[in-house]
This record gives structure tokens, C-alpha cells and sequence, in this order.
């Protein structure tokens, strides 16, 4: 539609185009995975609360390309509100006398499109899907979390499709990228990257790479795009950013962009390196350095241009090893970092360890095909703790970041390995007029707890949002979902209510499901035309060994948005109608924003199972038609469940919400309407009409 902001809003031409080139050399096929198989060379994290996009060419974050159909890194998840514009890998070292650094993306400083995307994927290759979910269509024993991306990319290409790949000197390596997401509500706020490196050779030169430096470039954005869509210097010079040493985390926050909608961190983490020397702390190797996005003039924070500069202010390889400049040799520093916590700009960080050093620290040599260097980094984000003012950055606002980045370290320390509640129940919701009836089966009761081996499972509880239109965008789902009942064994542990209320005598089937639901939960007095999120959780008796109370099982992972309202109805006498009727402007479960106008719905509402409904005037012309099925229709083509959902909400068979939008595109003007529905079974029609006020 000509009035959603569906366009790619560009930071600059430069880089904008450098992704949609490169992607579309790479791959035509971007976007959510199908299945396992699939040869797709961008996905992104859907499982627990950050929507990260990982790539099979050495990035994360997808520069906004695919605005606003795929998030780049956004959290809370669904929530529009974007933390990352790009990142990716640099790997730099010392070969045959030559220093090269290998960059998965940088900010574009010279007039070439090409420079910097140096890493490719081989030919049909893909990215691996897999989870320790049994429930999940990825599931294999050798997941490590509930959602693994796998892949391998390699800086040996100096075309891509025979397109030169600009500026790019080979340091002939292989990296080897899984990435980590959890669905557990402690540990569901990050996503590991684990990155191994292996030295392949180039055009026959087999020599070892010394003095290599690995570090994580960054592009950090917080912005709301349901709020200020991307576009233009203005939306990315907001930023402020910061670094804590002993926690090895560079983070950035919305200083001034979004106030009051924009409330969370970034964070950027080393968790750890292998080989590195005994009894030396990571910290001891890790540098963090800053530039000015795009800026080759400032005395201090410049873009580097080059992979080697040490005459001058410094290249790639002198940002790898910490330098703000090298004439003179210039740091970061306390004052520097204070400096950047409270002055919002644009920036590029970039987070790195090295040199590379044995068991002894002497300094590692990557020989050919045969060592490895691992390297793992942590995507963390949190909310900001406490109401004070945005533009602050204290330690009690980080707290929650800190929390998240501690699962991430522990999750790393114990070889990727948490403490873990009972699996998630597997839930069915079925939707009346006004009322929603949960069920799920007893899975959960069988479940073994990782780190105990126990089935230590003890009851469940049970969530719902208020409606849909009192939900903030700016809010995590998390945080909105209200306990409604909890359930717990008769063992002297909790309350002791035991499972009467709920549990059933036989089990429920569903014609098409083979799964047994032994329980049930009703909720009454539901308001139509409202999307509410219901859940159902369990957990377990805790763990005093580990200092542990009960963990429970994601309240995100079966979540349901369910749009309460009539079932299809094919009954012959049944009145089709539309609610609310007279709509006014600005109902109360229209959006809010600029895009206000798209926003706007109205229900049709006891409508056949297969039926076409057409709009019109008073004098007779037709404003709008579409096609309902029950079995199909989510009202995923209306701009309102595009910015408040996930794509996952299920309708009452009967309902149909239309945006107010004619079919030219066009804002349709108050007044009396009427509306036909044809029963493509029957062949009947039936009318009514509706008035619009605005």
C-alpha cells in the first residue's frame, strides 16, 4: 500500500547498496527459514526474546535491506524496537611478511561498493537448522540450544558470481560459525556466536598466520522503528556508547532518538578464547576501539581505509590491536569512555582479542590445516532497570544487562550447558464467541533435568496478556503476560494445590493432531476483536546444590496470540455483521504513530467458512473485495498485525478485520457503507452496512 512506510529507508547509498548487491550475488533467497535444507544464506533468531539475523558470509544484522519484513536485531522480540544496524567478523594476522585483515563488513568509507564484504559462502551451501527442542521440526541430539545456526564461510574468493571483490588480499582462512539461542526465561536475552578459524591456504601458499587478532565489528542503532522508521544521518546519530573492561562488554544505548520507547542496551561480549595462555585472563588480550561512522578526518575516532596503516593514524590491523591512533600511540581510556557514555553520535566499535598466544603465551602461529582458533562473542541486550531519565547510563540501569551477560558467561564456562526447567507443554488453544479453551498434554512431567538427571517437574502455571490494545510496543512480551492460575503437586513443596481442577479424567484428542491433552483451562468473557496471548508453563522443585530456585519453562516458547471472536458459521439464517458499528476515529484497539491511518480496523463477523465480501458506496461503486478462509486467514495483510504481531496469531473462523483501506490504496472517507457476503458453497448473499465516522 502507497501509505505504509514499506520502502527501504537508506542510511546512505553507499552501504544500502553494498548489502542489496552483495545479497543478491550471494543468494536470491533471503528471509525465514522452511526447513533444514533449505540453501538460505540470511535467517534470523525467532526462539527466546532477540530476533538476530545471522549470515552464511561472516555478518549479523542485515543494514535494515529487508525493512521492516526482517528484523536485523531487534528486541524485545516483535517489538520493532532495533539494536543493531550491522556487525560482523575481522580476522587479522601476519603472513608470508604481509598483514591482511579480513573484514565481514565495514562502514563503507570509500566510493567502491564493493570494499569490505570479503567473506563468501561455497556454492549451495546453506545454514544448518537444529535444536534441542523435542517438540521443535529441527530437533537433533547434537543441537546445543534450542536454536543452533550452522554454517562455514571463507575469505579465499576474490569474485563473487565475477564480480571483483574490491581491495581484498586473502589471508586464506575458513571460518567455522554456530550460533546459540535459548528459550529459557533466564538465559533468553542473548545469542552466542561461536566462531572457529582455520588457516586453508591460498593459491598453494601454505604458510602460518602469526599475530593474529580477531574482533567483532559493530554498527549499534536503538531506535523504535514503529516510531521513527530508518532513514536519513538523523536516525542513526543518537547512539551513546560505552565499555566495561572486566565483563570484556562494549555497549550502546538511545541517548536521544526515541525517548521513552527506546528504554535498552546492546551489548557486545568476548565470553572466551581457545587456545589462550594458563592463568591469563582473557581481559588482559581484549581491546575496544571506536571510530566515527564513515569519518577519515577526525584526529581520534577516524574510520580506518586500509588493512594496514602504521606510518599515519592506523589501519584495520592497528584497530584490531587497540589503537585510537598510532601517531601518537593513543588508547581508550576512563575520560574517553565517559566521554562516550553521555555524547550521542554515530559509531562503529569494534571489540578484539589478541595476539593469539599458546598455552606458554608465546605468540600462536595458525598452521596450515591443522590448527584451530576459537573465539566466542555474546549479542546481549536488556532492558534499562528503574525509571531515571534516558540520556543516563548508571550501573543500576545496566543491572539487568549485567544479569543477561552473566547466563551468557555461564552458559560458555559450562560448556554451553544451563540448568534447564521441564520441556514446555505442548498447548492447542480453541477459540469460541468471547471465550478461549486452553489444553496441553503432561510432556512435561516426564522431563530430565541436564545438569541433575532428575524428573524433577512440579506444576503449571498459567498467563494472559491484557488485550492486545493496552500493550505497549516499547514493553517486552515477558513483562506483560499475567499469571493467571498455577498448579502444583500434592508433596509439600508450594502451595500443594494438586491438579483437580484441571486435569481430565480421559484425554482430549483433535481430529488432524495425534497429540493426548489431559488438560484444560477456560477463559470467559473474552472481548471479541481483541488479540490476546495466552501461555501455559511448567516448572520443577528448584535446585538448592546449585543455589537454584524452580526454573520454569519459557513463557514465549508456546505462546498464543489468539484474536477472541465468532466461529465460521454456515448456518443459512445467521446474521453477518460488522463491529463496532458506527466505528469512530481513533478506536481504542486502532495503532498509534505515524502510520496511524494504516492502522485502523473494523471485524466482519459470523461469516461462512469460504465466502467473498465486497464493499461499496451508497451510489454503488465498489470500495473494496477480498476473499475469506477460515482455514487460512490471519489478517497478516493488514498493517496493524504487521506492527503489533508476529504472524503467528490465530483468528475465530468467522472473523474478517479490514484496515479501512480501499482497494486503490486509498483512505476511505466517513460514511454509510454497505458490504455483501457471497457463501462460495451455497451461492447465497447476504448484506448489511456499516457507518464510518472519523
Amino acid at each position: 500500500m502507497s501509505l505504509i512506510l514499506r520502502s527501504i529507508f537508506k542510511r546512505t547509498v553507499l552501504l544500502i547498496s553494498t548489502l542489496i548487491f552483495w545479497m543478491s550475488l550471494i543468494s536470491a533467497n533471503t528471509g525465514k527459514y522452511l526447513s533444514p535444507n533449505d540453501d538460505i544464506n540470511n535467517v534470523f533468531t525467532n526462539i527466546g526474546n532477540i530476533s538476530l539475523t545471522v549470515t552464511n558470509y561472516g555478518t549479523i544484522g542485515n543494514g535494515f535491506v529487508n525493512f521492516p519484513s526482517q528484523p536485523s536485531c531487534q528486541y524485545p522480540i516483535n517489538s520493532g524496537i532495533e539494536h543493531l544496524f550491522l556487525g560482523g567478523l575481522w580476522v587479522g594476522g601476519v603472513k608470508n611478511g604481509q598483514t591482511y585483515v579480513t573484514t565481514a563488513a565495514v562502514d563503507v568509507t570509500t566510493g567502491n561498493r564493493n570494499v569490505g564484504f570479503e567473506f563468501t559462502n561455497a556454492p549451495g551451501s546453506g545454514i544448518l537448522h537444529r535444536s534441542n527442542l523435542q517438540t521443535s521440526p529441527f530437533f537433533r541430539p547434537d543441537a546445543i540450544s534450542a536454536q543452533d545456526f550452522v554454517t562455514d564461510f571463507f575469505d579465499t574468493n576474490l569474485t563473487v558470481n565475477g564480480t571483483v571483490i574490491q581491495e581484498h588480499e586473502p589471508l586464506g582462512i575458513k571460518v567455522l560459525l554456530e550460533t546459540y539461542a535459548y528459550d529459557l526465561n533466564f538465559a533468553n536475552s542473548f545469542v552466542i556466536l561461536n566462531y572457529r578459524i582455520v588457516n586453508i591456504g591460498y593459491k598453494g601458499n601454505t604458510d602460518p598466520i602469526d599475530s593474529i587478532y580477531i574482533g567483532l565489528w559493530a554498527d549499534a542503532v536503538v531506535r523504535n522503528t514503529n516510531i521513527t522508521p530508518p532513514g536519513g544521518t538523523s536516525f542513526f546519530n543518537k547512539g551513546a556508547n560505552g565499555f566495561i573492561d572486566t565483563l570484556r562488554m562494549a555497549y550502546e544505548y538511545d541517548y536521544s532518538g526515541d525517548p521513552g520507547f527506546t528504554d535498552s542496551y546492546l551489548g557486545q561480549a568476548l565470553l572466551g578464547v581457545s587456545p589462550r595462555p594458563d592463568n591469563e585472563l582473557v581481559n588482559n588480550r581484549t581491546h575496544y576501539t571506536i571510530w566515527q561512522f564513515r569519518n577519515s578526518t577526525d584526529p581520534v575516532y577516524f574510520s580506518p581505509t586500509v588493512d594496514n596503516d602504521v606510518t599515519l593514524r592506523g589501519g584495520r590491523y592497528q584497530k584490531l590491536q587497540g589503537y585510537l591512533t598510532i601517531n601518537p600511540p593513543t588508547m581508550i581510556d576512563t575520560v574517553r569512555i565517559n566521554q562516550l557514555r553521555h555524547s550521542p553520535s554515530n559509531r562503529s566499535t569494534l571489540l578484539s582479542y589478541g595476539p593469539m598466544a599458546n598455552s606458554d603465551g608465546q605468540r600462536l602461529q595458525l598452521n596450515y590445516a591443522n590448527d584451530t582458533i576459537n573465539i566466542v562473542y555474546a549479542i546481549v541486550c536488556a532492558k534499562k532497570k528503574g525509571t531515571d531519565p534516558q540520556t543516563l547510563d548508571t550501573d543500576f540501569q545496566k543491572e539487568d544487562l549485567y544479569v543477561n551477560l552473566g547466563w551468557a558467561q555461564r552458559s560458555y564456562d559450562n560448556g554451553y550447558k544451563l540448568p534447564s526447567p521441564p520441556d514446555a507443554p505442548i498447548t492447542r488453544a480453541e477459540i469460541e464467541d468471547k471465550k478461549v479453551t486452553l489444553w496441553w498434554s503432561k510432556n512435561s512431567e516426564k522431563s530430565v533435568d541436564p545438569i541433575s538427571g532428575l524428573e524433577d517437574f512440579e506444576g503449571y502455571k498459567i498467563y494472559r496478556t491484557k488485550p492486545q490494545a493496552q500493550l505497549e510496543l516499547n514493553t517486552d512480551l515477558e513483562q506483560q503476560l499475567d499469571i493467571i492460575a498455577d498448579f502444583d503437586s500434592i508433596n509439600n513443596i508450594g502451595n500443594n494445590t494438586g491438579f483437580g481442577f484441571i486435569k481430565l479424567s480421559e484425554p482430549m484428542m483433535f481430529d488432524g493432531d495425534t497429540n493426548k491433552y489431559w488438560y484444560k483451562f477456560e477463559f470467559p468473557n473474552q472481548l471479541n476483536g481483541f488479540m490476546y496471548v495466552y501461555t501455559v508453563t511448567a516448572y520443577d522443585k528448584g535446585d538448592e546444590e546449585q543455589g537454584l530456585g524452580p526454573l520454569e519453562s519459557s513463557k514465549l516458547g508456546n505462546s498464543k496470540r489468539i484474536v477472541v471472536g465468532t466461529p465460521a458459521n454456515n448456518n443459512a439464517d445467521a446474521e453477518v455483521g460488522v463491529y463496532p458499528n458506527p466505528y469512530y476515529g481513533n478506536a481504542i484497539w486502532d495503532g498509534t504513530g505515524n502510520k496511524r491511518e494504516v492502522l485502523r480496523k473494523i471485524y466482519f463477523f459470523n461469516l461462512p467458512s469460504n465466502c467473498e465480501i465486497s464493499i461499496w458506496t451508497l451510489s454503488g461503486d465498489l470500495v473494496d473485495r477480498f476473499e475469506h478462509n477460515a482455514e487460512t486467514y490471519n489478517a497478516s495483510d493488514l498493517e496493524w498485525f504487521n506492527t503489533y504481531s508476529d504472524g503467528t496469531q490465530k483468528f475465530a473462523g468467522g472473523e474478517h478485520a479490514w484496515d479501512l483501506i480501499s482497494k486503490d490504496e486509498q483512505a476511505v472517507a466517513s460514511g454509510l457503507y454497505f458490504f455483501t457476503v457471497k457463501d462460495h458453497k451455497s451461492g447465497e448473499i447476504k448484506r448489511g452496512k456499516f457507518l464510518i465516522v472519523k
